[in-house]
């Protein structure tokens, strides 16, 4: 019996200890939480406290007068494990600074007492809006961000290049126009070359156009560019996450009643269609003449080519959704030029010339004469699904007469209802640079002495090529003489 009476005590003594075991270790770790939770509940005071921002300098491209830059932004990070007070965030130029501030959602150009938990970050937010002045190039804006903490001072260096233009918002031209390089041409809304009216740009005139600003031309427009100082139209969107991006201007449109158009030297980048062209020239000249232009870019047609007559020389046409697209009949030459695709923004999966001379209208196919001479070009693409990079659709008993005369292409079949003069079939064209990774497409043949198109093609009568160097009398297929 004193047995079991002992045994029942040791094991009570045993319970005890167990259960002021627990207590005394829940206590401790009950203290610890609370210790480190005050810890990162209290502030760090020290001058030697950790803080870094994700960008020492916020730099902006070219910012037009008036109009605005996209928002950029850095993080303020606090790597301590207590709270962080920014005694100061601040503005340097104050409420007068072109450039505005925004504290994690707080528009300010100065804010007191800022605190960042331990182990996290903030956001600041800046854009630039440029003043106009009377400088004709693009000048400098500079400011900077003051970051005081702990009796310590960081700073973000912010900087921009604002630039004058003529803004033209919805207008219809008139009469005879002339535009020239003195400032560029911003374009809001859309424009307008009326009827019998004629629009002349001079060389070296850039035109940038709004995503939601078509180039209308119903009279007549004449870009004088030359290799050094070519006419540009582009988007408006100048920061580096835009600048290359298709689609963003709608495009060149010459409607029905444009005539005598005439494009040398001339770049129409990043849009949704390039160039636009319907029905018949009503004159002797094609409706639109291209030569030595550069077509790039472009989300959907770089040329779309609707009943029309149309010329190109020395021209390229590269990287866009369908590179030429004719439709709908029409008188068509191109002389020497590069026309090719290897899916840069945009998927390649359109052949880079299509030719039909039907169009579909009410549910109703119809069709027209259609007549496309092509000498001396190179059709080629790569890196998507396309196969055979000309493709040519014949409806109807309508005259159809389409040549290819000393042309580089790429095709798996046979290609029908087409005359074929000296082709070369599937030979790669061994341009300089192609990098689609890093967007680097460089055309020329120069890297290359053995590529086919060199010394493959036939006189004709255009004697200088994309660069204006002289044709040798056995030139090279394409848009460049090696």
């Amino acid at each position: 019996m004193a047995k079991k009476e002992l045994s029942v005590k040791s094991a009570t003594a045993i319970q005890s200890y167990v259960s002021r075991t627990l207590r005394l270790f829940f206590f401790i770790l009950a203290t610890i939480f609370i210790f480190f939770s005050c810890q990162k509940d209290s502030f760090i005071t020290s001058s030697n406290a950790s803080l870094y921002t994700s960008a020492d300098t916020l730099s902006f491209d070219t910012v037009f007068v008036t109009t605005g830059s996209v928002t950029q932004s850095f993080k303020i990070f606090n790597n301590n494990d207590q709270k962080l007070r920014l005694s100061k965030l601040k503005l340097s130029g104050g409420i007068g600074s072109p450039f505005k501030m925004n504290v994690d959602g707080t528009p300010t150009a100065e804010i007191d007492n800022v605190d960042i938990s331990a182990n996290d970050s903030l956001y600041v937010f800046v854009q630039v809006n440029a003043s106009p002045s009377s400088d004709l190039r693009p000048f400098i804006i500079s400011d900077s961000i003051q970051i005081a903490y702990n009796g310590n001072t960081k700073w973000v260096q912010l900087q921009a290049y604002g630039q004058n233009a003529v803004f033209l918002k919805n207008q219809t031209l008139t009469g005879s126009v002339t535009w020239n390089n003195t400032l560029p041409y911003v374009i809001l809304g859309g424009i307008q070359v009326d009827t019998n009216a004629t629009l002349t740009i001079s060389a070296g005139t850039k035109i940038f156009l709004h995503a939601t600003a078509p180039f209308l031309v119903d009279g007549t427009l004449k870009a004088n560019g030359t290799k050094d100082a070519p006419v540009v139209f582009s988007g408006d969107r100048l920061d580096p996450d835009y600048e290359d991006l298709p689609a963003s201007w709608p495009g060149i449109f010459f409607r029905n009643t444009s005539e005598n158009n005439f494009l040398k030297h001339t770049i129409i980048q990043n849009a949704y269609q390039g160039i636009i062209a319907q029905n018949m020239s009503t004159t002797s000249n094609p409706k639109v003449s291209i030569s030595q232009c550069v077509l790039n870019n472009i989300y959907d047609a770089g040329i779309l080519a609707i009943n029309t007559t149309l010329y190109s020389d020395n021209s390229l046409i590269s990287n866009c959704g369908s590179n030429i697209q004719i439709e709908y009949g029409g008188d068509y030459r191109f002389i020497s030029c590069t026309v090719a695709s290897y899916g840069s923004y945009i998927i390649h999966k359109n052949p880079v010339l299509q030719i039909s001379n039907s169009f579909i209208q009410g549910g109703s196919s119809l069709t027209a004469p259609l007549s496309g001479f092509f000498q001396n070009c190179i059709f080629w693409g790569d890196g998507g699904t396309v196969d055979d990079e000309i493709s040519i659709d014949k409806e109807g008993s309508d005259p159809f007469a389409v040549t290819f005369d000393h042309v580089l292409y790429k095709a798996t079949d046979d290609i029908s209802n087409a005359t074929f003069i000296a082709p070369i079939k599937n030979e790669n064209p061994m341009f300089d640079s192609i990098d689609v990774y890093n967007n680097i497409f460089d055309f020329h043949f120069n890297n290359h002495p053995d590529a086919p198109a060199i010394n493959a093609g036939v006189i004709t009568p255009f004697l200088y090529d994309l660069d204006d160097k002289p044709r040798d009398v056995m030139p090279d297929i394409g848009c460049y003489e090696r």
